[in-house]
């Protein structure tokens, strides 16, 4: 009775483990859950009494299906005034999260058998996404060494004459990892020889990083003209909740993504656009101070991470994601549990230190698992201690 589509569609790992994590919390078991990709921090006060005063005018009716025009020319703003791009209300396309912005654009561009060059690790649902759409996903590979970033040659040589789409993720989502203007340089130099190639760039993390810019591809001359970039207010004003996300995108393909949207959502939350809007419109002050506590909380994680033996820890640049390399640990006993892969290996922490993390499998990297840090200090560091002491069983 299911459909051969779902049936070929992979569990989000993500949800599936934060489940887990809420499940034996309501067992009276005490679980960290470091699973979970958002952040801890409350809806900023101005931003929630702008939706506030949206029911009290009455914005409860449908909404354009590429969202209100009103918001669109505040992401234009945005836009112009943070990243030096230009974009018509036009050209932006809001929608129920980012996610579903990622996931019209791959509909509405990639036919059977397209190829999609993504770097790896990469977030659980691009290549879900992508069987979707019925292509065909290129894993480009690139370990802790390299900081989980992909080179302009690497990029070359995964291209075909069947490639259809770069995605790209900066700052990355599980890595942290950030491209920095040169090597995004390299890769539109790259690209430049490939007119067909569309770039979609995943930009949800910008403002969460910690190198004081973060660049998009579309800066580059003949680049923007065929990428899609993906952002919103859930990771920067902690909104995840809201589910307000959009696409800047050619205006061929927002035509085509709001064709998309208006046959199986419509446009989103009315109220929460209103929200969304005034979170791009008023101050940005509560912007930096939560990305100064993630870049607190990425010192302290780190500086715990590598007194665990046998880990191999970069540092993220992005994000609020810790990526190691447990690989280690792999062929360990203790007790009843034997670790025959990192899948096992964070199903142990769960059950002995009562942790949650995510395997790096789900990521496209086994060997490896994400731990978020959108959490407490005391959180980190009582997680990290768990972790360390149950690791030490296996040694």
């Amino acid at each position: 009775m299911i459909s051969d589509r779902i049936k070929n569609l992979s569990p989000s790992a993500t949800l599936a483990m934060s489940q887990k994590s809420a499940e034996l919390k309501a067992a009276g078991i005490d679980v960290i859950n470091m699973s979970v990709g958002e952040p801890d921090f409350n809806t900023p006060d101005f931003i929630k009494e702008a939706a506030k005063k949206a029911i009290d005018d009455n914005f409860s009716r449908y909404s354009p299906v590429a969202g209100y025009l009103s918001l669109r020319k505040a992401i234009c703003e945005k836009l112009r005034r943070e990243n030096n791009l230009s974009f018509s209300p036009e050209e932006i396309v809001v929608g129920n999260g980012a996610k579903q912005e990622l996931c019209n654009t791959i509909l509405a561009t990639i036919n059977p058998g397209d190829e999609v060059i993504i770097p790896t690790p990469a977030w659980v649902s691009y290549v879900e996404m992508v069987k979707l759409a019925e292509g065909k996903s290129v894993l480009v590979p690139a370990g802790v060494e390299a900081d989980f970033k992909i080179t302009a040659r690497q990029l070359e040589a995964a291209i075909t004459p069947k490639t259809r789409m770069l995605l790209l993720n900066s700052p990355c989502n599980p890595t942290g990892s950030v491209y920095t203007k040169e090597e995004l340089r390299e890769m539109a130099e790259v690209l430049a020889k490939h007119p067909d190639i569309i770039v979609m760039s995943d930009e949800i993390y910008e403002h969460i990083n910690f190198i004081g810019e973060v660049n998009s591809i579309a800066q580059f001359p003949g680049i923007k003209e065929r990428t899609v970039i993906i952002n919103g207010v859930s990771k920067a004003y902690a909104m995840t909740g809201w589910r307000v996300g959009y696409m800047a995108a050619p205006l061929e393909i927002a035509k085509a993504s709001t064709k998309l949207q208006g046959q199986y959502t419509s446009g989103p939350s009315s109220i929460a656009q209103k929200a969304a809007e005034a979170a791009y419109e008023g101050p940005q002050e509560c912007v930096e101070d939560m990305r100064k506590a993630f870049e607190r909380r990425r010192d302290l994680i780190v500086e715990l991470a590598r007194q665990i033996p046998g880990w191999k820890v970069n540092v993220p640049q992005g994000a609020f994601y810790l990526f190691p390399e447990v690989s280690s640990y792999i062929g360990k006993k203790h007790g009843d549990y034997e670790i025959k892969s990192s899948a096992d290996y964070v199903m142990y922490l769960l059950q002995e230190a009562h942790v949650a993390c995510v395997d790096g499998e789900a990521f496209c990297a086994p060997g490896y698992m994400r731990l978020s840090y959108a959490t407490s200090d005391d959180n980190i560091r009582e997680a990290l201690r768990r972790i360390r002491e149950a690791s030490a069983l296996l040694l």
